[in-house]
């Protein structure tokens, strides 16, 4: 796949009911993040030392690496093997940049690459699920 096979989800885009469901998960990660895991998980679990299996320090990963997934995937995706690429892809470019992190002056959080790792598969075997195949192997509309 290249880029220029991405240009007729964007040049013909419409809004379907797949579609909305993608967004709906991607905006609903965004807001979980910034409206109740930022400002009201992270810093209980932190001020109380309560040990949650690192979950407070690589919820930013976590629900950013939902969102990415499936907004991209709402906007640019068309079909269902165009989607799995891209969960697959971009699973896979947020895992390099945190590798990548070094080059920023950042050090490298082992736990926020296994963090984006796990919710990748986890986005795909949610997309599987919620967009299951037909008899003909075509996504339900």
């Amino acid at each position: 796949m290249r880029i220029k096979d991405l240009w007729p989800g964007i040049s013909n885009w419409k809004f379907t009911r797949e579609r909305l469901i993608n967004l709906t998960i991607g905006f609903s990660a965004v807001l979980i993040y910034e409206f109740l895991a930022r400002p009201i998980y992270r810093p209980y679990i932190y001020a109380n030392n309560i040990n949650d299996f690192h979950l407070a320090d690589t919820i930013g990963n976590s629900l950013g690496t939902i969102a990415t997934i499936f907004v991209l995937i709402g906007f640019i995706g068309q079909g269902r093997i165009q989607h799995l690429f891209l969960i697959k892809t971009i699973t896979i470019s947020v895992a390099l940049y945190e590798i990548a992190h070094p080059l920023l002056g950042k050090p490298i959080d082992i736990w926020d690459i296994v963090a984006t790792l796990l919710t990748g598969a986890l986005c795909l075997m949610l997309y599987k699920i919620i967009h299951p195949l037909t008899l003909d192997n075509k996504a339900i509309d």
